[in-house]
């Protein structure tokens, strides 16, 4: 059997149902091996976002998506999905071509040492050096992607060693690995120190999303009464109409959340890691952190737990949940009372009819548009802070996000491996202009795999995100301005359909026509971020925690 054979039977092995990529001459022996396979090959406009999209099918099923390019340029254009999926604990399965390693035909042309260039943005990069070997390196390569904490891997496939016959080989089948569960003195610890706080809290993390600890979690609050809220990556576990849920912590302080955080005398952290941008600082002595996650946390100036239970989170939360009685001394009006003046709140603006349009309405909208399964993949931009902040969640992995690495660029990958894992879904993705031109290339990919899904550009002709914090740092206005296309023909020269909204009023009905006639559907709405300055600034919490 041919190398590049036995791999991709390896990958099937694995589950394997799609490969994204951009194929080069080091790696058609592999192109070859797919025409036959089950496996459905989607060609991409650009490597980056083939990565984008891998990540996002192993966001989405917790099996990891994989990533083709060839050598060279190919390979380090995947570098920025690497370090997407690395830090937002995303497996992801890279695999590039190389020049033969045992008889060199042209010097050292497009060649760099991939390997070692992928070593700090991935959990494991390997060189394939025999045929033979491939099951076993495939085998690990993916074993590592998908335990925790899950991530980047990378395989390089040698053109020679692709080429060559395997006379000898073994797949290995994939054994469900159980999780060690916590060991019991941090669990009657985690009891003691919940059951003697006067006001604890509950936030959940990116952690508790991967592996859908939901039933767990809302069985625990449902029991205990504590108030929970959610850091932006860990929205969705639990449905955030929960009359119990605070709210997200979109910003790292200065918020209406923050002021519950800072009443709390101690934070039960479910599955948030340091690399998400944190939600509180300990900066408090009398206020403690337990930390229940699959891994040890990492210490860091803002961040010290003092109990950490380690272990399986969804077995953690029902052993404490088992031990743990409500107490009469545990009070949380005053958590209450801030979720009622945040809601309040959040209600703002949302039928304004102010052109352009004010994120608020944009949230609300939306919302009021997609239903309880319907999934918003977002870019990175403002819009972003105004969603996590806004946009309540019903299930999980329904607001896809990135607070890790906060790439630009990924929200239109993220949308259509979203709708090739779940096509019955409706799928919006946001994206600032400026994020969407970074991949907007792949309008040609959507349209071509003949997808319904809708892409919403909200268009302020600038960084609106760094212009936020170049003014909250008085300095002045400069250097983040720039041109766009007109969006409807840019979309309709890809066979897609573009609107423009003018007035806000129109939002709401177009998203609702979009889905409605199918297709890849491009909305441009004129934005107003003026708002920025006024409500996600220090001067919030004066107006809102003294009370």
């Amino acid at each position: 059997m041919k190398a590049s054979d036995l791999f991709v039977k390896a990958l099937e092995n694995e589950g394997v149902e799609y490969i994204f990529g951009v194929p080069g001459e080091e790696n058609l022996d592999i192109l070859e091996s797919l025409r036959t396979s089950k496996i459905k090959f989607i060609v991409t406009r650009g490597e980056q976002s083939a990565g984008f999209m891998a990540a996002t099918v192993g966001r989405l099923t917790g099996k990891a998506g994989v990533a083709l390019a060839t050598l060279g340029p190919g390979a380090t254009n995947l570098v920025t999905a690497a370090a997407y999926a690395q830090l937002g604990g995303m497996p992801m399965c890279m695999i590039t071509g190389q020049k033969p390693v045992k008889k060199r035909k042209q010097g050292h042309f497009q060649i760099v040492q991939t390997t070692e260039i992928m070593q700090p943005v991935t959990k494991y990069s390997q060189q394939v050096i025999h045929g033979s070997s491939i099951p076993a390196r495939v085998r690990e390569a993916f074993r590592m992607a998908e335990e925790e904490k899950p991530g980047a891997v990378h395989l390089e496939l040698p053109e020679d060693v692709a080429e060559e016959a395997v006379q000898e080989f073994r797949l290995f089948s994939r054994e469900k690995v159980r999780r060690p569960i916590a060991e019991y003195k941090a669990i009657n610890r985690a009891v003691e120190m919940i059951q003697g706080a006067k006001s604890p809290l509950l936030l959940i993390g990116a952690g508790a999303n991967r592996k859908l600890t939901s039933k767990t979690l809302r069985d625990f609050i449902d029991t205990t009464g504590i108030p929970f809220f959610n850091t932006q990556m860990g929205k969705g576990v639990i449905d955030e109409r929960h009359p119990l849920f605070l709210g997200t912590a979109a910003l790292s302080d200065n918020d209406y959340i923050h002021c519950a955080i800072e009443k709390a005398d101690l934070i039960i952290n479910v599955g948030h890691d340091i690399v998400e941008k944190p939600p509180f600082f300990m900066k408090r002595d009398w206020q403690k952190v337990i930390h229940i996650n699959f891994f040890t946390a990492k210490i860091d100036d803002i961040y010290f737990p003092q109990l950490e239970v380690v272990g399986d989170i969804a077995n953690a939360i029902w052993q404490i949940k088992e031990r743990l009685h409500q107490q009469k001394h545990w009070d949380f009006q005053y958590f209450l009372e801030t979720q009622q003046r945040l809601e309040k709140h959040m209600k703002e603006h949302t039928e304004s009819k102010a052109m352009p349009v004010v994120p608020q309405r944009i949230v609300a909208d939306v919302r009021s548009v997609l239903p309880d399964d319907g999934i918003v993949t977002l870019d990175n931009g403002m819009f972003k802070i105004w969603f996590a902040r806004n946009y309540r969640a019903y299930l999980p992995n329904t607001l896809l996000l990135d607070n890790a690495l906060a790439t630009m660029g990924a929200g239109l990958s993220s949308a259509i491996a979203a709708k090739l894992v779940y096509p019955q879904k409706k799928v919006i993705a946001v994206c600032g202009d400026g994020g969407f031109m970074m991949n907007s290339q792949e309008l040609e990919t959507a349209v071509r795999l003949k997808l319904d899904i809708v892409i919403m550009i909200l268009n302020d002709n600038g960084y609106g995100m760094i212009q936020w914090k170049q003014h909250s740092m008085g300095f002045p206005d400069f250097g983040l301005h720039y041109g766009n296309p007109d969006f409807v023909s840019y979309a309709v020269s890809f066979g897609a359909q573009g609107q423009k909204i003018k007035k806000a009023a129109e939002l709401q009905a177009n998203i609702h026509k979009a889905f409605r006639r199918g297709g890849v559907n491009v909305i441009e709405v004129p934005i107003d971020y003026s708002m920025n300055y006024q409500i996600l600034t220090a001067e919030l919490q004066n107006k809102t925690c003294n009370f």
